[in-house]
């Protein structure tokens, strides 16, 4: 899949896959921690007869603008990155579609953009903020499963990083890794990718700048006193979550209470599958996009 450099008015600069109709509408895939547009090459290959497909490289990612400070990947800066980008490619209104930390910005895009320029969202394995947040306080099994973000923020871990890449702090804090599922041409280009010592703080900074609390795994199972729920309004666009079931970072209790925040919700679980869903399961997910996409068109 070919990349074009798209530059944002930001001044981040972009990597960008944009294949298929100019006049088609536009779905803007959305890859997460520690991949790249790649994730997505399975839905990008069906879809870009009827769509146009729309996939970056994220900042911090590859050779995407890889600015070093925390700050640079704040939810806002990595949310606005994507309107600026179709403004970019003179894309008016798009379906946003997400995977991981593309699932969580593609939350935040949706919740942002609907009724103006977001026409549908289609989340896979990535938590609502507010659901994810009260597991994190509630729920021992989210909680042990996300200590390695607590790993990743360390600053303790950053000579590791710096002697060894990025797969040196995986092998360190990652349980939820399947190496096994992955073709092992993808994996030898990801290994590569995360040699790039620009690239992995860059990755680890969306940890690093994001505004979740991780408690400790001995900190009590309960809600803060001071801790109030994000003030987010509801999703009233067509939303579709595509959730696997075997997720062993995203237990599937990351579901209950998606219908309160979501008008409009359709769910498909896809089972005997891990995190990775778009290239373990990619017949399940076209699939359900395919029907989606057809209903709410």
């Amino acid at each position: 899949m070919e990349q074009q450099r798209v530059s944002l008015a930001n001044g981040i600069e972009l990597d960008v896959v944009d294949i298929g109709p100019r006049d088609a509408p536009a779905l803007i895939f959305l890859h997460g921690f520690p991949e790249s547009h790649r994730t997505w090459r399975h839905q990008i290959e069906h879809f870009s007869g009827t769509f146009r497909c729309v996939a970056p490289d994220q900042r911090g990612y590859r050779g995407s603008s890889k600015p070093q400070e925390v700050e640079a990947y704040t939810p806002d800066k990595l949310i606005g990155d994507i309107f600026l980008l179709a403004d970019a490619l003179g894309i008016e209104k798009f379906t946003i579609v997400g995977h991981d930390w593309g699932g969580a910005i593609a939350w935040g895009i949706a919740i942002g953009g609907q009724h103006t320029r977001v026409e549908r969202a289609i989340i896979a394995n990535a938590p609502h903020p507010a659901i994810f947040q009260k597991l994190l306080y509630t729920n021992p099994q989210q909680r042990e499963a996300s200590q390695y973000m607590r790993g990743f923020r360390d600053p303790a871990n950053d000579a590791l990083v710096r002697e060894h890449g990025l797969v040196g702090i995986l092998l360190q804090e990652v349980k939820w890794d399947r190496p096994s599922a992955m073709e092992p041409e993808e994996r030898e280009a990801l290994l590569r990718d995360w040699q790039d010592r620009d690239a992995a703080f860059g990755m680890l900074n969306y940890y690093r700048g994001s505004p979740i609390d991780v408690p400790p795994i001995d900190a009590p199972y309960e809600v803060p006193e001071e801790y109030t729920p994000p003030q987010l309004p509801k999703l009233t666009i067509p939303t579709l979550v595509i959730w696997a079931m075997d997720d062993l970072a995203l237990p599937p209790e990351n579901l209950e209470g998606l219908d309160e925040v979501i008008d409009d919700l359709t769910l498909a679980e896809v089972h005997d599958c891990g995190h990775f869903v778009p290239w373990e399961a990619p017949d399940a997910v076209n699939a359900a996009m395919e029907e989606f996409l057809a209903r709410t068109a």
